[in-house]
């Protein structure tokens, strides 16, 4: 049997609602900047819920788009596209041309969404509710609402040939992508993968489908209406975007001088096999999945200095259940974790969410530094942790975890290391 390889981040990418690269990003999520506002996009005077996290100064063209490409995508595939050609350009892969430095059958794309193609879907259905023959229906409806589509998009813009997989699985999708691919990786399928999600959520149906199914914050006031593990919490707040790493086998890696930015170590999946939409309210099976995880990773307590970037919702039931499955974990280091959720800040991507907050955890270790969960101004006594409240952090983290949590009981936890050869 063949030796593991050691799987590394290269390239990494992100379009949200507070940067759209990673330097932008990061130094919003250091400094609490809060991207969630009054949505201006459409029409809210009727809806319930009136803010959200969505994408700001987004210009297309600036990521290897052209106007007719853009017109005839879905906007989460043209987030996700964006997102990923900052990933393959900072990780300086080419599988094509002169400055080809990747077999193109071993370059990979792993990338999903939780929901696809929604703005599309909506304007095609009410075509086919208007007239019924469906004669107006667009010919580009099907290739443009389905969920892998932007991942087919990211392969055929990068000649990646290897492996392409759309893994959906609600709000833990971009987790799981990036932990199989991590495995593929590791297991000698692939020599580098684009991983990651993208989503565009946030419109009147997906606003009213969450809010009537008692998800979404109903607060008024955008700067104060995300709030994980805080005793006012009383929801989600809706963001959009795309976020993208790109994994790479580490002697292939090196052998191009490429610049490692961590080491992907861990990787746990499980399922509450509970409730629909609701957690395990134990913490159970989500403690498995981050056990798991930090096992694999090689996590010593004795030695380890750990961050956790939280799937910190802002639900009364996730932020309880969550405290509960790291204690369970972590026994008594929980009390010494730092842990955040940047939902507080970037609202809840959803589908993108999971890779969003890898970039996140990668970039904590990198820099030394813990983002804080900002308005945690009256903590929950039942999420009793270091949620790191209002100002970031400096630590020197030698390992960091990102958990999610799904709709349907899909839990990923996905572990990194501060790089060393």
């Amino acid at each position: 049997m063949s030796k593991d390889k050691r799987v590394v981040v290269t390239g990494m990418g992100v379009i949200s609602s507070v940067g759209n690269d990673v330097q932008t990003y990061w130094n919003s999520l250091v400094n609490g900047v809060c991207g969630i506002d009054f949505i201006t996009e459409f029409p809210t005077d009727k809806l319930p819920v009136k803010i959200g996290g969505k994408v700001k100064d987004f210009h297309p063209e600036q990521y290897g788009m052209d106007k007719p490409f853009i017109r005839k995508q879905d906007r989460y595939t043209v987030y996700g596209v964006a997102a990923a050609y900052q990933a393959v350009a900072e990780s300086g892969l080419k599988a094509s041309g002169e400055e080809q430095n990747i077999d193109p059958f071993r370059f990979g794309v792993y990338v999903g969404s939780g929901i696809g193609g929604f703005e599309t879907q909506v304007r095609e259905t009410s075509k086919i509710i208007e007239d019924p023959s469906g004669q107006w229906v667009s010919p580009l409806f099907i290739p443009t609402m389905i969920s892998n589509i932007a991942a087919g998009q990211i392969a055929i813009a990068h000649h990646a040939q290897g492996p392409c997989i759309d893994v959906v699985t609600a709000c833990a999708t971009s987790t799981n992508c990036i932990g199989e691919a991590y495995r593929a990786i590791k297991h000698g399928y692939a020599d580098a993968i684009i991983a990651g999600g993208c989503e565009n959520a946030t419109i009147p149906l997906g606003i009213a489908g969450f809010a009537n199914a008692k998800a979404l914050s109903r607060a008024e006031d955008p700067k104060y209406a995300s709030l994980p593990f805080n005793a006012n919490r009383g929801g989600f707040v809706m963001g959009d975007g795309a976020a993208m790493l790109v994994l790479e086998e580490y002697e292939h890696a090196v052998a191009r001088g490429a610049t490692i930015y961590a080491e992907m170590v861990g990787y746990g999946n499980t399922c509450d096999a509970y409730h629909a939409t609701a957690p395990r309210p134990d913490g159970t099976t989500q403690a498995k999945c981050i056990e798991i995880a930090l096992e694999e990773a090689g996590f010593d307590a004795a030695k380890d200095n750990l961050y956790i970037n939280a799937h910190g919702t802002g639900t009364k039931l996730n932020d309880a259940a969550e405290t509960n499955a790291y204690k369970i974990a972590l026994g008594e280091y929980a009390y010494k974790a730092h842990i955040s959720s940047i939902k507080s800040m970037t609202g809840h991507m959803l589908g993108a969410a999971g890779a969003a907050e890898a970039i996140a955890t990668v970039m904590a270790i990198r820099e030394g530094i813990v983002p804080p969960t900002i308005n945690l101004d009256c903590p929950d006594p039942e999420c009793d942790l270091d949620y790191t409240p209002n100002t970031a952090v400096k630590s020197d983290i030698t390992i960091g975890i990102s958990d999610s949590f799904g709709f349907g009981g899909h839990d990923g936890c996905i572990a990194f290391r501060k790089f060393s050869e």
